[in-house]
């Protein structure tokens, strides 16, 4: 049997993810890992798991084991949508849908509002496995530019009128691959933008309780909705979010939050995917939530992080100065590293294996052909004297290659 013959067409448009297969290598003991977008094992709450467990099996026994609805556990959805409400954005829990972590959230959008040879607007470089979840829908990505400040909004217009996207996509905060935050302004300018041009924005936020530095920012969802304030949630953002990077990211409970008809139909596209997220973690991530964990446990998380992004910047500072550059994040897992134009980041990663440290190429993020000589670099995963370690060796092996 040819089976290449019996696929369908839009399989030749996907692939392994790069990241995913870089990991089956670095999960070896002796690799010191910048690869992985991985929350600190090391920090996994396994004693208050345990009891949420009990505690659950105690209070509903085996419901929590068996079919649920669709939308998901009443009492989360009424806890993230309380979450997400403010002075001026009222959600509800219709607004809700809890997802099977938030790629899936990502690949019910698609499914429900992409139809081939519609155009996706994204900064450049973005999101891996958004491009791996949207593109065998037979879409065409546009790219805009991005900074320290992150996605540029000075050519959006020309954008718009030559290429008429039907979505934009982004990570407003401390972004996958870059680790940047998009400005106070930008976020105001663009949430203008997208009213004048009828574009829906999807906002991809897992990262933005990770914050170490400076002020929090609103959300674009939050910042469209009190435009038009009223009864009902009518913003033209579709926002995403995740307990995988505050809570673990084994549990795969996700969400997305929107107006009511969008999320109406990610429960049909959701239906013929999977019925529902599993009952037994939502219940447990409800029972972890509910009982204020998250005010304990998310502070840790920024202070171990804080610490471990210091000691990776600071360690650039000593072994890349004048070789390379890098973005200085304010919160979340990532920054994007720049390597001098000769050197191309894929095919520096076997000699970096052979070294055992791993990062992630920053060709994989970009469009058009762009970022061959940038890469990822995940500062939550490893410890500080793991990290100091990496980087030298990682300068050290630049360095025979420049």
């Amino acid at each position: 049997m040819n089976w290449n013959q019996c696929f369908a067409r839009r399989t030749t448009q996907m692939k392994r993810s790069a990241v995913r297969e870089i990991l089956k290598v670095t999960s070896r003991p002796d690799i010191i890992s910048f690869a992985g977008g991985l929350p600190a094992a090391d920090l996994f709450p396994i004693p208050q798991v345990q009891a949420a467990v009990e505690a659950v099996f105690k209070r509903v026994g085996g419901q929590s084991l068996q079919y649920a609805e669709t939308e998901g556990l009443a009492g989360l959805r009424e806890w993230i949508a309380r979450r997400l409400s403010s002075p001026h954005l009222s959600v509800h829990p219709e607004n809700v849908l809890v997802t099977s972590g938030a790629q899936q959230a990502l690949d019910l959008i698609g499914r429900v509002m992409l139809d081939a040879g519609d155009r996706v607007l994204v900064e450049n470089p973005t999101y891996l496995a958004l491009l791996s979840a949207w593109r065998p829908l037979g879409v065409e990505f546009v790219s805009a530019g991005s900074d320290q400040s992150g996605m540029r909004l000075d050519g959006l217009d020309e954008l718009v009128l030559n290429k008429r996207p039907k979505l934009l996509y982004l990570v407003p905060n401390f972004q996958n691959p870059q680790g940047t935050t998009l400005s106070r302004s930008r976020r105001h300018e663009l949430v203008a933008w997208l009213k004048a041009n009828n574009v829906v924005a999807v906002e991809d936020d897992p990262y933005g309780q990770l914050r170490y530095d400076g002020e929090s920012l609103p959300s674009l969802f939050e910042l469209d909705a009190a435009i038009e304030p009223g009864t009902g949630l009518e913003s033209q953002v579709i926002r995403v979010g995740s307990f995988s990077k505050i809570l673990m990211p084994g549990l795969r409970v996700g969400w997305v939050a929107a107006a009511r008809p969008v999320i109406e139909k990610l429960v049909q596209a959701k239906q013929a995917a999977d019925l529902h997220t599993g009952s037994l973690n939502q219940y447990i991530v409800w029972e972890l939530v509910q009982n204020g964990f998250l005010e304990e446990f998310v502070p840790l998380l920024c202070r171990t992080y804080r610490q471990r992004r210091d000691v990776m910047i600071a360690s650039l500072q000593r072994h890349f100065s004048g070789l390379a550059t890098w973005t200085q994040p304010q919160g979340g897992m990532f920054l994007l590293m720049t390597l001098p134009p000769e050197i191309n980041a894929t095919h520096l990663l076997p000699h970096a294996l052979e070294q055992k440290v791993a990062f992630v190429p920053g060709e994989e993020f970009h469009l058009n052909g762009e970022g061959a000589s940038t890469l990822r670099l995940n500062f939550s995963n490893a410890r500080p004297e793991a990290i100091e370690s990496g980087i030298a060796r990682l300068a050290a092996l630049v360095k025979r290659h420049h």
